[in-house]
This record gives C-alpha cells, structure tokens and sequence, in this order.
C-alpha cells in the first residue's frame, strides 16, 4: 500500500495558535527546517507534496527549486497563512495569483495542482473557495479534516477517503465534481474516530500506538500523513503562550523526527497527485 505524504512548508510563526504574538519581525527558520526533511526523504528515497506558503516561496525562491529538483511536488498553501474564513471570493483569489505569480517566477511552467487550505480551514462556513480552486485550475485540494475535535477547525461526518467534493457540500460526493478532496484519515475504533496522520496527533500519541493504527489503516486503505518542518526543528522558539496553546504548538517536537523517520522506514508514501493519478509525474 502506497501512502501519501505531505510537507506543509510554513515557518514557526505561522501557525494559529503562535500567529500575532511574535512581535513586528519575526526572524524565518524555514530553510534549516526543511533541509533535514529533504536529506530525510533521499535517504529512503521517498517522494513527497509540498504545500508550500507562497510568501516563504517568495523569500525562499533557492529552497522551493531545491524541493522541486528532487523530484517532489509543489502545492499551495495559501499565500499568506491566512486561513479561509478570514478572507472573502476577492482575497482568496488574490492570494492565489499572488501564489501563481510567485511560482511562475521561480519555477516556471510548472503545474501546481494541489491546495492545502491552512488550518484545514475549508468547511461549510468557506466551500466558497472550492469553485475558485476550480477556476484557477486546481484539480485536487487535501483540506477537509473529517471530525470536529476543536474550536478552530474540522467538518463532521465527511468521508474519509479520497472523493470528488460536492461544490454544494463539503460532506457530500459528487460523481462530475472536477476537484477531487484527499481528507486526513481517521482511525476507526468502534464509534471512535481518532486522528493520527501527522501534525499535534504524530507529536502527541505514542510510537506504538502509531504504528498500530496505521498499520491497521492500510488493510483498507492508503492514508494522508502531514508534517510541519517546525515540528521536527530542535531550534523552533517556544513562545510564552497560555498552557493550552503551548501544548499544542510545541508538545512532541523534540521526538517527532524520530517518529517520521520510524515510520518512513516502515511505510511506503508518494506524492499525492501520484497517488490520485492527476497530471504527469515530474511537471
């Protein structure tokens, strides 16, 4: 069984829970970040989607070519982190020609053909944006979190599987929809859903348990794993943030690159439009 691995290339400050409490300047660590996730993939010889932010894109243009040389795939993730339901049709759209004008200096003709909305952001209050994903041409998007486990982010009751997302409802599938959605997977355990496919859940849960449910995903299935390169980086700052918010933004990065690495050795992942069989491998 073949997996799909993702890279959701943003710097420390990026994520919600960090974002607005790191004062005017806050200095990038993106590059010394990512570079041992890259020298992690060629040691197993493993491809991976790169959801890449395009204002580190912008400021980054030698690291996004790097991740492009080595042969894995470049997607969108937003241009600024913002997530979607801070933004209307106008700035969404913005965002992405801004993303498209950035990658086409850097990169060229290639085809960017996924979107990972941030903060798995995409739900019923911002399906808006499916249709001006479309338009922009995209022709998968791997941003529905199939559970409601907090306040800021998931949609109860979607699939949790690969499925062709209504425009309509994000819940529902659509047999003519032209945007497949590759949803993080979940963890069956009688009524349970429990998520383990990267990100707090890799960080927090333990090794074993890890493998275990992973394991006893791929009978059925192939699973979505997503990591942060500032969850495997030992010189990611710790802010001062209330207890809550610092549990979740930095528990388990001391251990997290030891968990990918057991898993890389365990698992078999690609890149994710190889896997959903969209465009032409290397373009």
């Amino acid at each position: 069984m073949i997996n799909a691995l993702c890279i959701d290339v943003e710097d420390w400050y990026h994520p919600e829970l960090v974002r607005g409490r790191t004062g005017e300047a806050p200095a990038s660590q993106v590059s010394e970040a990512v570079r041992p996730l890259l020298e992690l993939l060629d040691r197993h010889q493993t491809k991976a989607s790169f959801f890449i932010v395009g204002e580190l894109a912008d400021q980054h243009p030698g690291l996004v070519r790097l991740i492009h040389q080595k042969g894995h795939e470049i997607g969108c993730h937003g241009f600024s982190h913002s997530p979607l339901w801070e933004l209307n049709e106008a700035l969404f759209k913005k965002e992405l020609e801004d993303f498209q004008g950035v990658m086409g200096r850097v990169l060229g003709e290639v085809k960017v053909k996924g979107f990972r909305a941030p903060t798995f952001s995409l739900d019923e209050r911002t399906q808006w944006a499916l249709k001006i994903l479309i338009d922009f041409g995209y022709q998968y998007d791997a941003s529905i979190f199939p559970v409601k486990l907090n306040r800021l982010y998931g949609v109860r009751g979607a699939p949790p599987r690969p499925y062709r997302i209504s425009l309509e409802n994000v819940r529902n599938e659509d047999p003519r929809s032209l945007l497949i959605e590759f949803p993080l997977p979940l963890l069956s355990l009688g009524r349970l859903r429990i998520p383990i496919s990267g990100g707090f859940y890799l960080r927090v849960l333990p090794l074993p348990l890890l493998y275990w449910g992973l394991k006893r995903m791929n009978r059925i299935h192939p699973f979505l794993l997503y990591f942060h390169p500032w969850e495997g980086y030992p010189g990611t700052p710790r802010l001062k943030l209330p207890l809550y918010n610092r549990f979740i933004s930095y528990y388990g990065i001391d251990s997290a690159m030891k968990k990918l690495r057991f898993i890389l050795q365990h698992f078999k992942f690609s890149r994710i439009d190889d896997i959903l069989g969209v465009g032409e491998q290397g373009t």
